[in-house]
């Protein structure tokens, strides 16, 4: 509620910003009584500004801004739930946050007293993670350490995600009811004005995605092949029996961005802990060629999918 204030306090200047010439000129004000107008609103702004600083609100110290079904929120979400680290998720509702604000997510709010940071993109958030935390925590966090090889093959599989993007969206744009459901439509915890407006703006919503994904057959037949690249490593490199697909001992990072990641073919009920039962889409909702690319994937990878479900298994259970 806190943030929905600062918020409104935002959006209402802004508002007046935007309305003042058009005032200005609908009541032929001079230009002094103008100028006048346009201190009334530094005012204001500095007024809002003096209130952040004098009574900050109490927001919280840590809150994730996620869509629901993302993979790259998932692998933030688990790290955060591995460290112990108390924080309040805020659920958006599908792409609004990218088509009219320009914000893709997750996005991660750090509040320390008056200061708030903003931290976009998956792996910048677990930098910050690790950079915040490494010391305090001690071997709690050693699986975020930031080694050259990990930041490598996250890279990689973060790139995998992307792909995974297009080859889903492919898939069940088409679909309505389907991707209105991913992107959280039934959901409570969506803001209820975005559920409400997800049905009239889905077209606009599905153009705009086409367009920044370059979602054809032919970008479909690309990523497939990046896909399958990566997950052919992935396999090889657990050919050997390893636990770990960088060979340690023990589960790092790279092994949850791997298991997040894949989850969106993957499908593990253990996603966000179960929390997020609303967008989950079962094995015979999806549409025919998607479920023939997951079961060709399940057969080709067995210890990849293996892998990602033991994870899951072990690290994903409700709490």
């Amino acid at each position: 509620f806190a943030r929905l204030i600062v918020e409104m306090r935002g959006l209402l200047h802004s508002f007046a910003l935007i309305a003042a010439p058009v005032i200005a000129v609908w009541n032929g004000l001079s230009s002094g009584s103008a100028l006048g107008l346009v201190i009334l609103l530094l005012l204001w702004r500095w007024g809002i500004t003096l209130s952040m600083l004098m009574a900050p609100p109490k927001t919280p110290d840590l809150e994730l801004e996620t869509i629901m079904a993302s993979h790259f929120a998932e692998k933030v979400r688990w790290c955060m739930d591995r460290l112990g680290l108390d924080y309040v998720e805020k659920h958006s509702g599908g792409i609004f946050g990218v088509l009219f604000r320009g914000r893709t997510v997750p996005q991660l709010t750090a509040r320390t007293g008056i200061v708030c940071s903003v931290i976009g993109n998956s792996p910048e958030i677990l930098r910050y993670l690790w950079g915040r935390y490494g010391y305090e925590l001690g071997e709690r966090s050693a699986f975020l350490d930031p080694t050259p090889e990990r930041v490598e093959l996250e890279g990689r599989i973060d790139r995998y995600g992307v792909h995974l993007q297009v080859w889903v969206y492919y898939h069940i744009l088409d679909h309505r009811a389907l991707t209105m459901r991913a992107w959280g439509v039934n959901s409570p915890t969506v803001p209820a004005w975005r559920r409400a407006l997800m049905p009239a703006m889905y077209p606009v919503l599905v153009a705009f995605i086409r367009k920044v994904f370059r979602i054809s057959d032919e970008h479909y037949d690309k990523v497939v092949v990046r896909i399958e690249a990566l997950l052919d490593d992935i396999e090889s490199r657990l050919a050997d029996g390893r636990r770990s697909i960088l060979g340690s001992d023990d589960t790092d990072y790279v092994d949850i961005t791997f298991a997040a990641i894949s989850a969106l073919w993957i499908r593990p009920e253990q996603f966000a802990k179960g929390r997020m039962s609303a967008v989950r889409i079962g094995h015979d909702d999806v549409p025919d060629r998607m479920r023939a690319d997951i079961e060709r994937w399940a057969d080709q990878y067995p210890l990849a999918v293996a892998t990602v479900n033991r994870l899951y298994r072990e690290e994903r259970v409700s709490s």
